[in-house]
């Protein structure tokens, strides 16, 4: 018995391979150096629904849905988002999302991916007592997500590093949350019914909720020369490091480095500050010295939570929006998971072993 599936192959898939000891991420063919910070979301997106809907148009003609479906999306579902407000956010999408009406066909899909894009921006700006920003149909996607959020044009720079991230994290193995999907999709339930119970297992902090405490940790030590002592301390205490580990990968996570050209890029077009580089890649060295002597058994690198912290920090997200900025990007890789296990997969159904006390047998 596996008590948490490791190593156990529950389907076959064309979505993404993960190589833990290689370090090496795969989507639909292309490893994740070949897309991430070449290629926008909104292309991303059509090479991860391509084989799953028979209208799928081609990249050129998706970006345009795609923001038809943003503008869509505002008019039916921003006005009921108002009474959500005092809710952490990402319980707040799961709720104005659930008014969706579920469907398998590529409509369906194109909300679904418009809707964190376009909710999530409008949520923060409800908790700060602003108006929501309706969306631009023609702009990109990256763009007009930051666009909602601040209510002006973002910087080439800002809308390029929100277009990395959400390629880096848009498709991931059979993670907790797509593993979710997989299973109600199994079920012929729906992909809106699909994606709600994936975002639901995506907000447990075991899975979506680390890249917030990354920032609280960095907050904590405050300064360069601070790490080492501060990390240390830390660990004395047997608490986890922020960041660090994964439970696949044995090497440096490859989103990481993906993410962490992104922050430099930020750098240098003015929208992150060259110290709070600095500060993370000291703690990042002085943690991966600490944790390779004290824990030499167990290769523990910084993850994508690291660098996504300090890129959404950045772009002037909350880290209480983290998890629901993370929908955004995995949200298509969610809706290919689903249609694949609807269209070529059967009814998952495992077994399980009855571990608990018997009836006494009659005499």
């Amino acid at each position: 018995m596996n008590n948490g599936l490791d190593d156990v192959v529950a389907t076959e898939t064309v979505m993404s391979d993960v190589d833990g000891l290689a370090g090496r991420l795969v989507i639909r063919g292309h490893s994740l150096d070949d897309l991430a910070g070449r290629h926008r979301y909104d292309e991303v997106v059509a090479l991860l629904l391509a084989g799953f809907f028979e209208d799928l148009p081609g990249e050129q003609e998706l970006a345009p849905r795609l923001g038809a479906a943003r503008a869509e999306v505002f008019d039916a579902l921003v006005p009921a988002s108002a009474g959500l407000g005092q809710l952490p956010v990402t319980e707040a999408l799961r709720a104005a999302m659930a008014p969706l009406a579920d469907g398998e066909d590529l409509a369906t899909a194109l909300r679904l991916i418009a809707a964190p894009a376009v909710l999530v921006p409008a949520l923060i700006r409800q908790r700060r007592g602003q108006q929501p920003v309706a969306p631009e149909a023609g702009a990109g996607h990256a763009a007009d997500i930051l666009r909602m959020l601040h209510g002006k044009a973002a910087a080439h720079e800002a809308a390029a590093a929100l277009d990395t991230y959400l390629v880096t994290v848009s498709d991931h193995g059979l993670n907790a949350s797509t593993f979710t999907a997989r299973v109600v999709a199994s079920t012929h339930a729906g992909l809106v019914s699909a994606i709600l119970a994936a975002l639901s297992a995506l907000k447990g902090p075991l899975h979506g909720g680390a890249p917030g405490p990354v920032l609280d940790m960095l907050d904590g030590i405050g300064a360069p020369e601070e790490a080492e002592a501060w990390l240390e301390a830390s660990l004395d205490k047997g608490e986890r490091l922020m960041g660090f580990g994964h439970r696949i990968y044995r090497v440096r996570d490859p989103r990481a480095e993906a993410l962490k050209r992104s922050v430099r890029a930020l750098v240098a077009g003015g929208e992150q500050t060259e110290g709070r580089l600095a500060l993370a890649e000291a703690v990042e060295a002085a943690a991966t010295r600490i944790l390779a002597r004290r824990k030499p058994d167990r290769p523990l690198q910084i993850n994508v939570e690291f660098y996504t912290a300090l890129l959404l920090e950045a772009l002037g997200f909350p880290r209480e929006s983290f998890t629901g900025v993370f929908a955004m990007g995995r949200v298509a890789g969610w809706i290919g998971h689903a249609r694949e296990q609807t269209l070529y997969g059967r009814l998952i159904r495992p077994q399980s072993r009855y571990v608990g006390p018997r009836p006494e047998q009659a005499a």
